[in-house]
């Protein structure tokens, strides 16, 4: 098993000879990073790609002092990354700054939530003129901003999926959508994946299948199938044999009827640790999950909180990767750029099972977010960011499969788009999580100016959920400031 060795460490010549070649070439400088050196021969660190902008002067309160706040003010169940906490007070499109001024290339998008990029002109504007105009009113009124946004994102989904109810959250839409499926079905069960996240309320919770998540209070009528994780998983790529769990499930944990099954098209993760990883699910797996859940009389339920929205690239949906299309689509996140949003679509039919009694959101469908949802769905048309995500993204995937290649310390690069996570591992037979070996590696890089995400069960994934208007160069100082801090471990 691999010893972590710090930067600063020294090595006897005995301990250098006596570790195998391939793990001690992983210690030393890459043969890239050996051909780079400044004029006291030292390695040069990767230089970020310039951008035309500087943010105005910060006169707030300094890092400390916020945290200062934040321990005293907020809830002890906020953590935060890195182990100098960043002051983030300014943003634009890919770039975050702190409140020095320092620019930072952001990877990690707000959790795959800025889409179009950060500050981007034309959502700002649709926010403030609408705001201008009317903050707020209600949904018992009349506006054009909500009907605006449900007949565009109506529009871009498949078959008779039009019928949109507006949350303020991936939380709400999901346990929106839970609660609809079992109305329409008159079935209780649920059926979601080991290692999957849907939320923190009751029902999402139950969903959720990750101790890390999940408090002690009632989570009924959740079975958690098999998770079809082609790099852990059992039966590795082979989508098909995982498929037949749900069908034991269903056998011998419900009466036969189920009211329906959850789940992501790629595994993400909330923040910094647990649950995802950044897991695609195994190739034929939804199809033959699709098919089963239907034959048990329940809805399919794909949930695009952080997949969709032209993220993986391919496909402006993740489900659509796959080959299916589910009965209910939930989503949030990128919808709104940063804007809490979210929304419910599925068909006629099964909307209509709210109508049993009275449903009421006071935010879900409020003028300037639905202003805001519209703005992003134009600038991700306009712009062509599904194009350049599955153009860079491919691009940012290869370059990190070629890092694999050259330090054993990644076990295995995954995801689609600009929607990738980067494993690390001790060992690659036994996939030994690298945990003090990614935080050492997520704080460098930090240091360097790069943030990513930090995810998997076991904290030894990086997420890499960059806004949309990614470009190749911001790829190449990605991975050079990877392999860069890699290659002084």
């Amino acid at each position: 098993m691999r010893r972590f060795i710090p930067a600063t460490a020294v090595l006897s010549e005995k301990t250098k000879y006596s570790l195998p070649l391939r793990r001690w070439r992983w210690r030393c400088f890459s043969q890239v990073a050996q051909k780079e050196f400044d004029n006291k021969g030292g390695v040069v660190v990767p230089k970020m790609p310039s951008f035309d902008y500087a943010p105005p002067p910060y006169n707030g309160p300094s890092a400390a002092e916020i945290l200062s706040k934040r321990k005293e003010y907020l809830s002890p169940a906020m953590f935060y990354l890195y182990n100098k906490p960043l002051n983030v007070v300014d943003g634009k499109m890919q770039y975050l700054f702190d409140e020095k001024g320092r620019r930072y290339l952001d990877a990690f998008g707000g959790i795959a939530t800025v889409c179009c990029g950060h500050c981007h002109p034309h959502v700002v504007d649709a926010i403030v003129n609408q705001t201008k105009r009317l903050q707020h009113s209600t949904i018992l009124y009349l506006n054009h901003a909500i009907a605006d946004l449900a007949e565009a994102l109506a529009n871009k989904l498949p078959g008779n999926l039009k019928v949109v109810f507006f949350t303020n959250s991936g939380t709400e839409a999901n346990e929106l959508a839970i609660m609809m499926a079992r109305l329409y079905t008159g079935c209780h069960d649920i059926i979601s994946l080991r290692n999957a996240y849907h939320g923190n309320a009751a029902g999402t919770m139950g969903a959720t299948a990750q101790s890390n998540w999940k408090f002690n209070v009632i989570q009924s009528g959740v079975h958690h199938a098999i998770n079809p994780d082609p790099y852990r998983g059992v039966f590795g790529s082979e989508g098909e044999k995982y498929a037949k769990d749900i069908q034991d499930l269903i056998q011998f944990g419900t009466s036969g009827n189920i009211a329906g099954f959850v789940s992501e098209a790629i595994q993400a993760s909330p923040i910094f640790t647990g649950v995802g990883g950044i897991i695609e699910l195994a190739p034929g797996y939804l199809p033959a999950a699709y098919n089963i859940i239907k034959k048990a009389g329940g809805l399919c339920i794909a949930d695009e909180v952080q997949g969709g929205f032209a993220r993986t690239g391919s496909h402006f949906w993740g489900f659509e990767n796959h080959g299916v299309v589910p009965d209910i689509v939930t989503m949030a996140k990128g919808i709104g750029n940063g804007i809490p949003l979210g929304a419910v679509i599925t068909t006629p039919e099964i909307a209509e099972v709210l109508t049993r009694r009275n449903y009421f959101n006071t935010f879900g469908g409020n003028p300037v977010c639905t202003a805001a949802g519209l703005a992003v769905l134009n600038v991700i048309e306009k712009e062509k960011l599904q194009d350049n995500a599955f153009v860079v993204g491919s691009y940012l995937k290869e370059r990190l499969i070629a890092l694999k290649d050259k330090h054993d310390l990644i076990g295995d690069v995954r995801g689609r788009g600009l929607m990738l996570g980067v494993e690390l591992v001790t060992d690659h037979e036994l996939k030994t999580p690298a945990k003090l070996e990614t935080l050492h590696v997520l704080d460098q890089m930090k240091e360097i100016g790069v943030l990513v995400g930090k995810g998997g069960f076991y904290g030894n994934v990086f997420r890499i959920t960059p806004p949309l208007c990614f470009t190749k160069e911001d790829a190449d100082f990605l991975v050079d400031a990877m392999d860069y801090t890699m290659s002084k471990m």
